[in-house]
């Protein structure tokens, strides 16, 4: 991840933070696994590829890539929180991965020479960097001529209903805005064109963009909730905006919304990925 934005909080770097990002590991890869294959298909990803993961997190992903490039290939995890990148080395090391390496860093400001990786990949995180231009030019400088720079974003609020309906809830309950234009925030890239634009503006050549469907699922809508409590940071911050009681009306009315994705399995809420790709 990225230095501290609008919609980001200190929180994010904590330790209890990254162990409830960690213990949620199972449960993206059950949402969005699927969608990160497609990821790292577009990333055009090679045996004994050397690859950069920008805003890591825990290595769900960077463990992903390792098993694609094999024990040739070398895997480069980023992130602004040493706490989130002790559980993705801790997970290569007991998945027998000895081709990972972590490295806390901010995604703005990466430290390698230019045209040093064969793809550079980001997953869920480029929407909440301050300056995602600045971003997207740093891994487009370290990456290698002819090899591409792949992202994946949240698509709009409406198609993401598990963030978009409670994040709506409380910023209606308290009056607030949601992110200016330009600012960052959660769907600040699932505009039309938004995505293909940064990449066209920073000089990639070969723009296409992937709509990718997810599912989040849980046993209950109880199950569910305390989801969004664990893991949505951004839910938090609003929430900590809220007084007390405005809080409580705010998370019955979260559950009056969700209770429409409960079925006879239990919780099941659509989701949408956008996949942006690029070459350098």
């Amino acid at each position: 991840m990225t230095s501290k934005s609008s919609e980001l909080s200190e929180t994010y770097l904590s330790s209890e933070r990254a162990d409830a990002w960690q213990r949620e590991s199972l449960r993206r890869k059950e949402s969005s696994g699927a969608a990160t294959e497609m990821l790292l298909n577009l990333a055009d990803l090679r045996a004994g590829d050397r690859v950069l993961e920008v805003a890591a997190g825990t290595g769900d992903q960077a463990l992903m890539i390792s098993r694609r490039i094999g024990s040739s290939g070398q895997v480069v995890a980023v992130d602004i929180s040493s706490n989130m990148l002790a559980h993705a080395a801790a997970a290569a090391r007991e998945a027998g991965l000895a081709n990972v390496e972590t490295r806390v860093m901010n995604a703005e400001k990466l430290d390698f020479e230019a045209d040093s990786f064969d793809a550079v990949l980001c997953r869920f995180a480029l929407m909440l960097f301050p300056n995602p231009t600045g971003g997207l030019a740093e891994m487009l400088r370290v990456v290698k001529p002819t090899r591409k720079v792949a992202v994946m974003v949240w698509s709009t609020a409406e198609k993401n209903p598990f963030h978009g309906l409670p994040l709506q809830v409380v910023r209606n309950i308290g009056n607030l805005p949601a992110p200016a234009s330009g600012r960052p925030g959660l769907f600040s890239l699932s505009g039309a064109g938004d995505l293909e634009g940064v990449y066209r503006d920073e000089g990639f050549s070969d723009v296409a963009i992937h709509a990718a469907p997810l599912r989040r699922k849980y046993a209950s809508l109880q199950d569910a909730i305390q989801g969004m409590k664990s893991t949505m940071v951004v839910l938090q911050d609003l929430m900590a905006k809220l007084s007390a009681a405005d809080q409580a009306r705010a998370w019955e009315q979260i559950e009056r919304g969700m209770s429409s994705f409960v079925g006879p399995n239990g919780f099941d809420a659509p989701g949408e990925a956008l996949i942006a790709v690029g070459t350098k």
